[in-house]
């Protein structure tokens, strides 16, 4: 009895040493497992950092106006609020499309809507300053906005904007189609299509003799921006996702026919009476 005891009590030292080796081994395998495993909340904040797009950055319309007539405040407030809102919207744009579209997408897409729709608004500005007093010249200089921070446009400052432009040089095909009264469209033929717009000369009441020449005007520069449209349209076959063309191409190309069409609206206006109902003409379509 006294010698089976020693060896007892070597196979019970032996069976709790393994035992303890094993239960070693394993929080070693648990602590390495722990240690490699990120940290979600620094990954979320990786990931935050990286899909940072950015900020949209755009002149200040109000400290660049003169003396607001009474009668015109209202007006010129309601529309320097709309600058704002077309701001937030914007920079919400930025960020719920981060990673879409190749490297011009933000120009194409949020910056360069963006700019049609100020120079529109601003448009609204001077006109109502106007009315009662001189109309403010060269504020369509303050539509431009940039990207700031993390953000890239591919552009430089205020000058490499794809937004509205009101210098007329209309093609020939356009003048044509405009000049039959048929829907404005430039004919032009090709694989992706030809942006089709209600016509709007056929629209228009007696237009005053001293109103023709500015009416005229910018029934040319609707049919130029078609044209631009409609080559813009070929050259960037490809790009962007499924909504591209109407993002890039077809929401630009009626901010600037609202702007446009105000315009003519306006000059019948002066003389006359202001028609209504001429902005349901501005929207477009791409035809296949």
């Amino acid at each position: 009895m006294s010698r089976a005891l020693p060896k007892y009590n070597k196979r019970r030292v032996v069976f709790i040493g393994g035992a303890a080796a094993v239960v070693l081994s394993g929080a070693v395998i648990a602590g390495s497992a722990l240690a490699g495993t990120p940290d979600k909340s620094s990954t979320a904040q990786s990931a935050r950092t990286l899909a940072d797009p950015g900020t949209i950055t755009c002149p200040d319309v109000k400290s660049q106006l003169p003396a607001v007539p009474a009668s015109a405040q209202a007006e010129v407030d309601r529309n320097l609020t709309l600058l704002d809102t077309q701001i937030a919207e914007a920079d919400k744009r930025l960020v719920d499309t981060v990673g879409q579209g190749g490297a011009n997408f933000v120009q194409n897409a949020i910056l360069g809507p963006l700019k049609d729709k100020r120079v529109s608004t601003i448009d609204r500005i001077a006109i109502a300053i106007g009315r009662q007093g001189t109309k403010p010249t060269g504020l369509d200089s303050l539509a431009a906005c940039t990207l700031n921070s993390a953000g890239s446009t591919g552009t430089t400052g205020e000058t490499g904007s794809t937004g509205a432009t009101d210098t007329a040089t209309p093609s020939a095909t356009a003048s044509a189609t405009q000049a039959a009264g048929g829907t404005e469209d430039t004919g032009a033929s090709s694989a992706v299509g030809t942006i089709s717009c209600p016509d709007v000369k056929s629209q228009l009441p007696a237009v005053p003799a001293s109103a023709q020449a500015e009416v005229d005007r910018n029934l040319t520069l609707l049919d130029t921006q078609i044209a631009e449209a409609d080559k813009r349209l070929v050259d960037t076959v490809g790009q962007g996702g499924a909504n591209f063309v109407q993002n890039a191409i077809l929401g630009p190309l009626k901010d600037k026919r609202v702007s446009t069409i105000d315009r003519i609206a306006i000059a019948i206006g002066r003389q006359g009476t202001k028609p209504s109902g001429l902005d349901s003409l501005a929207a477009c379509t791409l035809t296949k």
